[in-house]
């Protein structure tokens, strides 16, 4: 297949945004990949804040951080997402360049405890308020589950009013394949 699968198409999108020296944001740490990839990306002069509402998420990934010599640049905080402007210092704002989010639930986990539109939504509005020019927000939506449909239509229909001279939003998906497959949603602050 040619066409780039979802996770390797979200890499790309977080490539275009997130270098050596950067700060990130993964906004659903969840078992750690994708904290360890910004770590890997922002390198030692960099930094990544992550979030997660669930403790085993939370030692999950500081587990992966740790066997890959990446802890030290990374900030985990046993929270909501919709906290991240309150947690991240002032000093940082304005210097993030790339955050990502995978909804839905912590695979290997609780199924009851997922992502909420609201609170997503709430965390989409304090990065584009905190996030460099050009950064980029890039939302995996797992919709195949109940709550995960709820959160894809609100944040379908909360992006689709974002202001174009303020942000790109882009929406990469197969469009005919079975069992809800997840789909991506980019943001790109102007």
């Amino acid at each position: 297949m040619k066409l780039m699968r979802i996770l390797p198409f979200a890499r790309s999108l977080i490539d275009l945004a997130v270098k050596e020296g950067d700060i990130a944001v993964d906004a659903t740490v969840g078992n750690g990949h994708d904290t360890l990839y910004l770590a890997e990306r922002v390198g030692k002069k960099g930094h990544v804040f992550g979030f997660d509402i669930q403790s085993e998420a939370i030692e999950n990934t500081a587990k992966r951080l740790q066997e890959h010599g990446m802890l030290e640049q990374v900030t985990l905080f046993q929270a909501s997402h919709d906290k991240l402007i309150e947690k991240i210092s002032a000093h940082y704002h304005g210097r993030i360049t790339g955050a990502i989010f995978n909804l839905g639930y912590l695979p290997g986990g609780d199924k009851q405890i997922v992502t909420k539109p609201e609170s997503t939504i709430r965390a989409i509005e304090q990065l584009l308020h905190i996030l460099a020019p050009e950064g980029i927000i890039v939302l995996v939506v797992y919709h195949g589950h109940p709550e995960g449909a709820i959160e894809r239509d609100a944040l379908l229909e909360y992006v689709q009013t974002l202001d174009q001279k303020q942000a790109h939003v882009l929406r990469y998906e197969f469009i005919n394949q079975i069992n809800h497959p997840p789909f991506i949603i980019a943001i790109e602050k102007r």
